[in-house]
């Protein structure tokens, strides 16, 4: 079995692995690197059997575009529509690719590969890390995992009942020079978010991905406690609409707690696309709130928004009390040095504003370093190879059977 990181050795995001066994070949993710300072792999050319795409990130899945027409790409359910979801409502076409869908823990075959889909916990929804079988030889590919969200189960499973006989780990390392303290928990998110909001004299605005489901379930359930509404826009909406798929204990329209602000660009992408969105459109007329209601008693609602909101904010800032502005990604996109993420100046700006009370409440979609070592240790795999860090070099201190690669190194590990 024969391994070449195409991308994703060095640098967190833009995953792309190779892995080649006899004649038949496959990818482990076509990620589009996060920083603009890193070169994208070229996958135009690339005639292999099948890609897999572990979840519905883009620094996972972002080259799929560029994959040969016929390529099958092989993507959980919820995780490709959720992508299609993004697409129509940037005014994009979706994905024309040979798409098949795969269910976690049931096995299938690509060739000479026999692959098995472990359900993980993720800030992505329907995440995937993959146990990779060929030549008598397991290759167990992470993904992206923690183990401190609303699915925390799912890695606590894999670390009591771990898969034995493991010849090639392939981890990644996302927080290895960072740490989960200030939030360990998604339910530490929620207390944060209720805390803020329970008496404010204003409206709140919680600045997060609308595809973070559990972000918008801590904000659904603070809301639900402190006896506000959770304000979504029509694309967070029709996300919730995709989760319903898998879980119909998710929140969605039918909750009396949530309204949806149906204006502006999303709107005329759902009246464009009416085939699409099915009968979605009149139920969700039927949870609108209007302008006038969120001015008239802007203290009753926590807006759940997009990083466009900078203009709706500033509506609600010379009001008596200050705007709650709850800002809930990684704080390191503030720093200045990530321009490539829309909208960090004028968040950061909202740090030091007098009419602007800035909170932080945000975990990490990424399992922190003593996390991933229980699992290391779970697995004990012959040999551990770091993926999606910054700082491989430093695994070898912290776990045992470390071999670094390097972009484009092709390794027989296996």
């Amino acid at each position: 079995m024969k391994v070449t990181i195409h991308k994703g050795s060095r640098e967190i995001g833009g995953n792309c692995i190779q892995v080649s066994s006899g004649k038949t070949t496959i990818l482990l993710d076509v990620g589009l690197p996060l920083s603009t300072d890193s070169r994208p792999v070229d996958v135009s050319h690339m005639a292999v059997d099948a890609v897999l795409v572990s979840h519905g990130h883009r620094d996972h899945f972002g080259l799929m575009g560029s994959l040969l027409p016929c390529t099958p790409v092989y993507i959980g359910k919820l995780a490709r529509s959720l992508i299609d979801a993004t697409r129509v409502f940037l005014g994009e076409e979706r994905y024309a690719l040979n798409f098949h869908e795969f269910s976690a823990w049931k096995p299938f075959t690509i060739g000479e590969f026999t692959i098995t889909p472990y359900l993980v916990d993720h800030s992505a929804a329907d995440a995937y890390a993959f146990f990779i079988e060929a030549e008598g030889k397991h290759l167990f590919y992470s993904g992206d995992l923690r183990s401190h969200g609303r699915k925390g189960i799912l890695f606590e499973n894999l670390v009591k009942r771990p898969i034995r006989d493991i010849d090639v780990l392939f981890l990644e390392g996302t927080m290895m020079h960072r740490n989960n303290d200030l939030f360990p928990d998604e339910t530490a998110v929620e207390s944060a978010i209720f805390q803020t909001i329970q008496e404010q004299k204003n409206i709140s605005f919680l600045l997060s991905s609308s595809q973070n489901i559990d972000r918008i379930v801590s904000a659904y359930r603070a809301c639900k406690r402190a006896h506000k509404f959770l304000v979504i826009d029509i694309y967070t909406a029709w996300v919730l609409e995709q989760v319903q798929m898998v879980s119909s204990s998710s929140p969605c329209l039918d909750r009396k707690e949530i309204r949806v602000y149906a204006k502006g660009s999303q709107y005329e992408k759902l009246k464009a696309n009416p085939e699409y969105f099915g009968d979605f459109s009149k139920r969700l007329f039927r949870r609108r709130v209007i302008p006038g209601e969120l001015r008239e008693t802007p203290e009753a609602f926590l807006y759940f928004g997009k990083m466009s909101s900078f203009d709706f904010i500033d509506q609600f800032k010379n009001a008596a009390a200050p705007v709650n502005v709850i800002y809930s990604q990684w704080l390191g996109y503030l720093d200045g040095n990530h321009p490539e993420y829309f909208g960090s100046d004028r968040i950061a700006a909202y740090r030091m504003a007098p009419d602007i009370n800035f909170v932080y409440a945000h975990t990490s979609g990424h399992a922190p370093v003593d996390d991933l070592q229980r699992l290391a240790k779970a697995l004990n795999p012959r040999k551990l190879v770091p993926i999606h860090t910054e700082h491989g070099e430093d695994f070898s201190k912290i776990f045992a059977n470390v071999v670094t690669l390097n972009d484009g190194e092709v390794s027989a590990l296996a």
